[in-house]
């Protein structure tokens, strides 16, 4: 009998469904559901730009639609297609993206009391709205619990779960009491499907934990109650009802309910894996190995690798983590990444690239990328700073903000898209120094994502900006592929999945023929913009150089510009 699994793949303004062949890696069908509340799916507030939140229903809304529908295309696809066949199902979403809940893990905004309630919806990875929170969570655990810094990087960001709960407390007290216990989106969906989602019985995702909840087995969980009191008695109150274990995503986190199965047309029993975050299980898709540096390339990014548990690990300032089993079983995962890459490109066309480039959204990315490429290294004279949406890493500061320097009267607009894109790869270089810096070489990148799959432009510049070779991950849906992977080896090799991940990689997972080898000429000349970015970066970004002088900044992009050719 063929065997297939599901891949469900959250992200943020839209979910996805791929149903692969597991006999081959065949991607027999795929589905996509876009969320219906906000702006594309995302709920805001004209008054405070760093709200993020979305409403759960639209999550509810899209499982139902995406296995229906990857089902019913599977059957196009293969009229002999049996959904019996399908043996696990994985879930993977965007993080920290938390839900406050009730008892029985029904989140508040489902109930009519909490409707409309901005506080009661869903808290997506992109709200920024507790960046004072995580400043005073970074301050208390620097002086009290270091231990619990050194793991993510040395200092707590706005986008994780302790900050953005703290901040619901501090701003909505009335949805914070009401809510019995806060679940990750990535626990959510697999309780879901399960019918289990109470939440002192769900599986939490150790990735969910370990990266963002300052989760650890050697300090017992999660920080202990006398730290969360010293920040809030209320903190310390709500640990009680959150978790004491985390998994990883090769477990089982429960077979599909007979709701669901008779609501899809799956079978009942169904495999479904333990969730975790779309960038870790997106490496995965990717062949994530001891050496590779996976980059998921969508709105924002993340950069993936994975180092042996067995061998010694400096810990790693400014990156997002550094989680035992939170990639791979048997190895650390080490999680960084920048705020905004995607998102930057579009806020950029849809508010400042003039109709002379195209009517539409795609007509002016196509004009811009074609009229970009001409440009040689330097000859616009530009240089940014990628911070549009604050620094992940290796600053993790979310009130950092960008920054264009060196327009003239003269500037074009495809002038400004390629400096924007240099912007992203300075940024992607600060990470692969620092990662290396701290004894994890970088042996090869593979991209992966919807901009890797769409921009050529974009991965040659990561090449010639870095110098290193730019691999590309065969499949255009590592995220679901991942999901997927580990949905087979939740269920077992009995019933027709894998022993391990390692297996499932090795039958499911690849890399197309073209690479993106670097141009030297144009290495060389962007090895003088880097150096100018670093400038910006640190004078602008840290407090340590105070006082530097950038007096020079403007000057040699001047001179960079003229030796282009300008």
């Amino acid at each position: 009998m063929s065997r297939y699994a599901i891949g469900l793949d959250y992200g943020t303004n839209s979910c996805r469904a791929l149903l692969i062949d597991l006999a081959n890696g065949r991607e027999l069908a795929t589905t996509v559901f876009d969320y219906p509340s906000g702006h594309l799916g995302v709920l805001t507030d004209p008054s405070d730009p760093h709200i993020a939140r979305q409403h759960p229903g639209d999550y509810l809304l899209g499982l139902e639609a995406l296995l229906i529908g990857v089902l019913a295309e599977a059957r196009k696809a293969e009229p002999a297609f049996d959904p019996s066949e399908v043996i696990g199902i994985g879930v993977d979403t965007t993080g920290s993206t938390v839900l406050p809940v009730d008892h029985n893990g029904t989140p508040l905004a489902l109930l009519p009391e909490y409707r409309g309630l901005l506080a009661a919806e869903c808290w997506l990875w992109k709200d920024h709205t507790s960046h004072a929170e995580a400043a005073a969570l970074t301050a208390a655990a620097q002086a009290q619990r270091p231990q619990y810094l050194a793991k993510c990087g040395g200092t707590y960001s706005s986008e994780w779960f302790w900050a953005k709960i703290w901040h619901c407390k501090n701003t909505a007290p009335a949805v914070f009491a009401a809510a019995h216990s806060w679940v990750e989106l990535c626990d959510f969906l697999p309780a879901v499907l399960t019918g289990e989602t109470r939440p002192d019985k769900l599986l939490r995702s150790v990735c969910a934990a370990g990266h963002k909840a300052m989760f650890n087995p050697a300090w017992g969980g999660l920080p202990d109650t006398a730290f969360l009191a010293s920040l809030d008695p209320a903190l310390a109150d709500l640990r009680a009802r959150l978790y004491d274990m985390a998994h990883a995503s090769d477990v089982r986190a429960g077979g599909l309910s007979e709701e669901w199965a008779h609501k899809t047309g799956l079978r009942a029993g169904t495999a479904v894996a333990v969730g975790a975050f779309d960038a870790h299980m997106g490496a995965v898709g990717a062949g994530v190995g001891e050496g590779s540096l996976v980059k998921i390339l969508g709105t924002s990014t993340c950069d993936i690798m994975v180092s042996p548990a067995d061998r010694p690990l400096e810990d790693i300032p400014g990156v997002c983590g550094i989680v035992n089993g939170s990639v791979l079983g048997g190895y650390f995962g080490i999680e960084a990444g920048q705020s905004a890459v995607g998102d930057i490109f579009l806020w950029y066309v849809h508010n400042h690239v003039p109709e002379s480039y195209g009517a539409t959204p795609g007509e002016k990315f196509a004009a811009l990328e074609r009229e970009a490429a001409k440009l040689a290294p330097g000859a616009s004279g530009l240089l940014a700073l990628d911070w549009n949406n604050g620094n992940r890493t290796i600053l993790v500061d979310q009130r950092l903000t960008g920054l264009l320097l060196g327009q003239t009267l003269h500037t074009k607009a495809h002038e400004i898209y390629r400096a924007l894109i240099e912007a992203t790869a300075y940024g992607a270089l600060r990470i692969i120094e620092r990662i290396e810096e701290y004894g994890v070489p970088v042996r090869e990148v593979i991209n992966c994502g919807g901009l890797a799959d769409k921009n050529a432009l974009l991965i040659q510049t990561y090449a010639d900006i870095t110098g290193r070779p730019m691999k590309v991950a065969r499949s255009a849906q590592t995220c679901a592929l991942g999901a997927a992977a580990f949905g087979a080896v939740a269920a077992g090799v009995s019933a027709g999945g894998f022993a391990d991940t390692a297996a499932a990689q090795a039958a499911l997972c690849g890399l197309r023929d073209t690479v993106y080898q670097p141009d030297p000429a144009a290495h060389a000349t962007y090895r003088k913009l880097y150096a100018l970015y670093v400038d910006l970066h640190d004078a602008f970004g840290t407090t340590k150089t105070n006082g530097t002088e950038l007096f020079h900044v403007m000057k040699e992009l001047l001179q960079i510009r003229a030796e282009a050719g300008n």
